[in-house]
């Protein structure tokens, strides 16, 4: 069935066809009639955002959370380049995006005009795909097809840029279900002879581990379930990538916790050591395996990824597997119960004494002090008092975010929202917002820096207007902690420009937005202001002063191996012995 009208009809009508209940948005004279059609129909809420960063990190947290594709909306020009940083973000953490953004008319590209930018060339490298919409009559097909780009195979951001005059010319408007992609296909289901040769490998371990990534939660919950039962029937140790947190419940015996630079001693050790590895939608970037040539020297790889372009882009593995997680595990299962074969049961016994060996150094232990709360104490204590399965945890970026990473436990996928890839300060704040919107009976909790969260502060602003009771526990050491971390280590402990200096009060900056705010200072007020945190109905931001110098360990120093670990005070091998003769450390 076929419609005529006009093109920023067919943008709200595509949406409401792709089953999109929410976006994020900014308006701007570019996109003024797409907000007109918002305004004359209620089946999709518009949330106006304070800056269109803010709207990708939205659109991002509501994704993740939901598993659906996150929708922007903004103006030309300025709008779209604000858009930028949250469309990289979520290309390199395989987020699933639609951007909408305003152009100039036609006639006008290309001559400079107000608020006029290349959207198109400026977003190429930034995104998955990318459209400019020049006839209003194709229009529609490009909308269905960005959702399908953007969610299908490998997720990933996809622009449409839409000229004004375009918006107001009437066309023919046809339904997804008359849409299909003439080229784009993924793969999905794996090979089956590599799927036979990778559990022949995997049969042949005495050493095995499975390293997941953030692939296994974009593969939905079937890929969760299916990786629990084949670690469980396999009997192997499963560790996990920062985006992969929650695919593996924290509290099962077969977990080593997260891997890579700041990940657990046995983690690490287990990979470099290990024989055969099962690595599941991950990617083998740098923070995971530290120095290549020396990455896991001595193991046979197996690879399974939607994305062909990651096998034996980083690591030279034996067996590769072009497909979507969910399908490849389902059939390698299948394959290994009909097979009938289990790993070696005496060499697993041997190798998981090993890794009860490593386990004992207690990598992140800490030591506590009765005057000053630990960053590490205000993640434990957060955890204990806000666990469940109804908790949603953001962060910023810096050593907060991996002191969440290390001591919040995650039990389920979708319920941990960081940016990996990126690491883009300013990331939390607005993607506690689209989850709370996607999630509005959930406690939602923003991990945050004192440094990262005046990247997007102004967002609370958008949580207030709605009425979304995010939380937002600062972990206040008054540094950009990571760069202070990096320069104490590297360049002699001259802090240049690290210290945050000029801090605003944030109690008062959230009274001044109309939050609550609460200040902790002390260990033992620690529970206490928790609570008040969880109770206190609206937006509330704490604002948690903890020690100014705390290092985040364990630690694989750049250029190091991944048995090369550096590991924190309440430890023999202190962090302050990777001084080297120079006085400089190798990171």
């Amino acid at each position: 069935m076929t419609e005529t009208m006009t093109g920023a009809e067919m943008v709200v009508r595509a949406l409401a066809d792709q089953g999109v209940q929410h976006i994020f948005g900014y308006p701007g004279g570019a996109v003024l009639p797409i907000y007109d059609a918002l305004f004359q129909q209620n089946s999709i809420e518009h949330v106006l955002v304070r800056h269109e960063q803010g709207a990708t990190h939205m659109a991002e947290g509501y994704a993740r959370s939901t598993g659906k594709c996150g929708v922007v909306l903004v103006t030309s020009g300025p709008g779209a380049t604000n858009a930028v940083t949250g469309l990289t973000d979520a290309l390199m953490d395989s987020i699933p995006m639609v951007c909408i953004t305003g152009q100039v008319p036609t006639h006008l590209i290309g001559s400079d005009a107000f608020q006029e930018c290349d959207t198109v060339g400026i977003t190429r490298p930034c995104t998955k795909h990318n459209y400019l919409v020049k006839d209003v009559n194709e229009l529609a097909q490009v909308l269905h097809e960005a959702f399908y780009v953007a969610t299908s195979g490998r997720p990933g951001p996809v622009v449409v840029d839409i000229p004004k005059d375009i918006q107001f010319a009437s066309g023919t408007y046809v339904g997804r279900e008359n849409v299909s992609h003439k080229t784009y296909h993924p793969k999905v289901k794996g090979d089956a002879d590599r799927i036979r040769a990778a559990v022949e490998l995997l049969a042949t371990a005495k050493k095995p581990i499975f390293y997941t990534g953030g692939g296994v939660i974009n593969s939905g919950p079937e890929a969760t379930r299916l990786l629990r039962e084949f670690a469980r029937l396999t009997g192997a140790p499963v560790t996990s990538t920062l985006m992969g947190l929650g695919a593996f419940p924290a509290s099962d015996k077969q977990w080593l916790g997260m891997l890579g630079m700041h990940g657990t001693y046995e983690a690490n050790h287990a990979m470099h050591d290990c024989d055969v590895m099962l690595c599941v939608g991950a990617r083998f970037d740098d923070r995971i395996t530290g120095r290549l040539d020396a990455f896991s020297p001595n193991s046979k790889k197996i690879h399974i990824d939607i994305d062909p372009a990651q096998i034996n882009k980083n690591v030279k593995v034996q067996v590769g597997i072009v497909g979507d997680v969910a399908h490849v595990l389902d059939d390698m299962l299948r394959v290994w119960k009909a097979s009938k074969v289990q790993i070696d049961p005496e060499g697993l016994q041997s190798w998981w004494a090993e890794i009860d060996r490593w386990r004992a150094k207690n990598c992140l232990a800490y030591r506590p002090s009765p005057d000053t709360i630990k960053p590490q104490q205000a993640v434990e204590r957060l955890y204990e008092l806000t666990k469940g399965p109804d908790t949603y945890i953001t962060t910023e970026v810096g050593q907060h975010q991996m002191w969440a990473a290390q001591y919040y436990k995650f039990e389920e996928p979708n319920r941990w929202m960081t940016s990996g890839g990126l690491g883009t300060m300013g990331y939390g704040m607005p993607a506690a917002v689209g989850v709370q919107i996607a999630h509005p009976e959930a406690l939602v909790i923003d991990i945050a820096g004192e440094a990262s969260i005046q990247m997007c502060i102004q967002e609370l602003s958008t949580a207030i207007q709605y009425k979304l009771p995010i939380k937002i526990f600062i972990l206040n050491n008054e540094y950009m902690g990571m760069v202070r971390q990096w320069q104490q280590l590297l360049h002699g402990s001259r802090y240049s420009n690290s210290y945050s200096e000029a801090l605003p009060d944030f109690v008062k900056l959230a009274e001044a937005y109309g939050a609550t705010g609460l200040r902790c200072e002390r260990p033992d007020d620690l529970d206490a202001t928790i609570r008040a945190m969880v109770e206190t109905p609206g937006p509330v931001v704490v604002d948690c002063v903890v020690d100014k110098m705390e290092n985040v360990t364990p630690m694989i120093p750049s250029g190091r191996a991944h048995n090369d670990m550096l590991l924190g005070d309440a430890s023999e091998d202190r962090i302050e012995n990777a001084i080297s003769d120079e006085g400089k450390m190798l990171v």
